[in-house]
């Protein structure tokens, strides 16, 4: 038994060298892309290191920024976790809704989405908020979904941002727009 953990240990050691390397390889490439796209010079304001910064403040603060909300979004695609801020920005559009005929079908559409149980992105909530929201549905208000909305901000403020701001994409961000301050 002892040489079959000796001879499984070197595999795992390199599967995790190789998932280290692989993610690496994701931010500088992804990194490659999202400078492409924020520091070009058809776009009206550049990201800059300072705002780059300024993310790690709060979530707030990053879903403030549009460059902010495009890389936190990219983040969370690549960990296969986007269903929260996809469902948060949708509850975002959601109250600007002024006809109540669009309400009830874009609630309808919400729910059915995000917030019914095994829905193709459901979110994370409780039992007792999902059935308040199933009744809410029946006559849906611009408010209809701010208690799962608060409840999933939450959830992205204690597990997914903190994650983003420890990940390779937003380090190799920062060290990017670092390196071209430093260039002038």
């Amino acid at each position: 038994m002892p040489g079959l953990i000796q001879q499984t240990l070197p595999t795992d050691v390199n599967m995790d060298r190789d998932d280290f390397r692989r993610n690496k390889t994701l931010g500088k490439n992804l990194m490659c892309r999202l400078k492409c796209i924020f520091t070009s010079s058809s776009a009206p304001e550049r990201l800059s290191l300072e705002d780059t910064q300024q993310w790690s403040q709060s979530l707030e603060r990053l879903l403030g920024s549009k460059y902010g909300m495009a890389t936190f979004r990219t983040f969370l695609k690549s960990e296969f976790s986007d269903e929260n801020i996809e469902f948060w920005l949708t509850c975002e559009d959601y109250k600007k809704i002024t006809s109540s005929h669009k309400m009830s079908s874009k609630a309808r559409k919400i729910f059915e989405q995000f917030v019914e149980a095994e829905s193709p992105k459901e979110i994370n909530i409780d039992y007792h908020t999902r059935e308040e929201i199933k009744r809410n549905v029946r006559s849906p208000t611009a408010e209809c979904f701010d208690e799962a909305q608060k409840i999933v901000f939450g959830l992205m403020e204690r597990d997914s941002y903190p994650r983003f701001l420890r990940s390779e994409m937003y380090k190799t961000l920062l060290e990017s727009l670092a390196a071209d301050d430093a260039r002038g």
